[in-house]
């Protein structure tokens, strides 16, 4: 079963910043495209940004690009990813997940494979 583990979210202020990264529990020898979303309380869950296994292709939502970057790191054959979040408002705001799916990454909230999710809260 594959397992995704995330780490640091936390408390920071506007415009601040923060790093997300997140592991997959087992050798995988490639292959996954992963990514981010969020769900913000009282809200719908929405895409954050994704990655493909090369790292060569990169997604990101509208509302994160120029403040937000994910990379990849698949040394010793298993897939981390990370999300660095600069420039941090409070509109950010919310449980972040990471996602995983063999294959090319996709926006959509298909993925299979899902963190238990880190808090981020950005105070004003």
């Amino acid at each position: 079963q594959v397992q995704l583990v995330e780490s640091g979210g936390g408390l920071v202020q506007a415009g601040g910043s923060l790093r997300l990264s997140c592991a997959l529990s087992e050798r995988t020898f490639g292959g996954y495209g992963m990514g981010w979303f969020r769900q913000a309380p009282g809200k719908d869950r929405e895409f954050v940004a994704a990655i493909s296994w090369s790292g060569d292709t990169t997604y990101y939502a509208d509302f994160v690009k120029d403040r937000f970057t994910v990379g990849r790191d698949n040394a010793n054959a298993k897939d981390k990813i990370y999300l660095q979040m600069n420039n941090l408002k409070p509109e950010d705001t919310a449980d972040y997940y990471c996602v995983a799916k063999r294959g090319l990454p996709t926006t959509l909230d298909s993925y299979p494979y899902w963190g238990q999710g880190t808090q981020v809260t950005v105070s004003s």
